[in-house]
């Protein structure tokens, strides 16, 4: 086994990249047909690009300030890789929505990371306009700290001598 080596990025390595939502079940909070007015929202996305993730787990909860306009926050469970580094982390977002889209800034929860996106911290954005298919986001991140050897924490590749 290698010896565990500290790894740090010292500049943040940006990325745009896409999403696309695969699963959306929203349920009201409270009294409904008032604004302001609650709801809770489990979503599912998948992404592509430096972050690659086939189905993460999303839990918000939504401020409707009217009939299409308001706010959320909630966190994010990413199970995947960034630049080849297999694991999970969360994701911390909240954003706004209206008549058009939404908008979301997210950060990297601290201490998120496991396996080999231990260390991982950084931020991001989004802007979906209704009707796209795909999302495009821009994440900048960097590996600090990392208690992991950066080449045993790329996967393996598959054996090609059959």
């Amino acid at each position: 086994m290698p010896t565990p080596t500290h790894t740090t990025t010292a500049t943040p390595a940006p990325t745009a990249n896409g999403f696309t939502f695969k699963d959306w079940e929203e349920h009201p909070v409270g009294p409904q047909g008032v604004f302001p007015r609650l709801a809770q929202a489990t979503v599912t996305n998948a992404f592509t690009g430096a972050l690659t993730a086939p189905e993460t787990t999303c839990a918000y909860t939504v401020a409707y300030t009217g009939e299409s306009a308001g706010t959320f926050s909630g966190m994010e469970l990413v199970t995947g890789t960034v630049d080849g580094r297999e694991g999970a982390f969360v994701l911390e977002e909240r954003g706004s929505f209206d008549a058009t889209g939404t908008r979301c800034r997210f950060t990297v929860v601290p201490g998120s990371g496991t396996g080999g996106l231990t260390g991982l911290g950084g931020s991001g954005s989004f802007a979906h306009r209704y009707g796209d298919t795909s999302v495009e986001y821009a994440f900048d991140y960097a590996f600090t700290d990392a208690d992991v050897d950066a080449d045993a924490a790329k996967p393996a590749a598959a054996d090609q001598s059959a």
